[in-house]
């Protein structure tokens, strides 16, 4: 599912139109994102949680010369998904 049909899906099931549908997902994005920034963790009980992690400094090879390379440290957004989440999927 792309962005254009989960808008889709949000306005069938929300009865929204679609312009209020995507102005909406754009918020929860932006917000998630922006809290993300901040390093606050996002938690949607029975969805999951987002989070910042950071990646640590390691040593990686370049596949094209064979050479080690320093891979510099880096923070990352990470997702868990909640126990219901997971319990539906299966």
């Amino acid at each position: 599912m792309n962005k254009a049909e989960l808008i889709s899906a949000v306005a069938e099931k929300s009865g929204l139109s679609k312009v209020d549908s995507k102005k909406a997902i754009d918020a929860v994005v932006a917000s998630i994102t922006e809290a993300l920034k901040q390093g606050d963790k996002v938690a949607l009980v029975g969805f999951g949680t987002f989070m910042v992690s950071e990646r640590g400094e390691r040593t990686g090879v370049n596949p094209a010369t064979k050479q080690t390379i320093t891979i510099a440290a880096k923070k990352v957004a990470k997702f868990k998904p909640g126990a219901e989440l997971a319990e539906a999927v299966l």
